[in-house]
């Protein structure tokens, strides 16, 4: 699969040090899969939570963090939507939380 933006990765993890070889652990893994289906994540993930046909929230960290990406499988594309404490995933919805670019 390949991972839209691996930057985000990157800048949460320059803030949240603790996160890091979680976060990276998690990008090779994904990086390395082909899936084409929402079953074939929870086959490999079996945390992550289905929200729709296309949206997960993966748990990193032993639950420290929560990752949610839409996952477009045609496409083979895993968009990284949102990044957080599992304290903060609590205070948004899940459903419409989106992206938006730091500048």
């Amino acid at each position: 699969m390949r991972i839209i933006a691996k930057k985000t990765l990157v800048n949460f993890y320059n803030q949240n040090t603790l996160s890091k070889d979680s976060l990276s652990s998690w990008f090779i893994e994904v990086t390395d899969k082909q899936w084409e289906k929402p079953e074939d994540v929870i086959k490999d993930f079996v945390t992550a939570d289905v929200i729709t046909g296309k949206r997960f929230v993966f748990n990193i960290k032993g639950n420290h963090y929560r990752l949610i990406a839409d996952i477009e499988f045609k496409l083979k594309i895993v968009f990284i939507v949102w990044i957080g404490t599992h304290n903060n995933y609590h205070k948004i919805n899940v459903k419409e939380v989106c992206y938006v670019k730091n500048y």
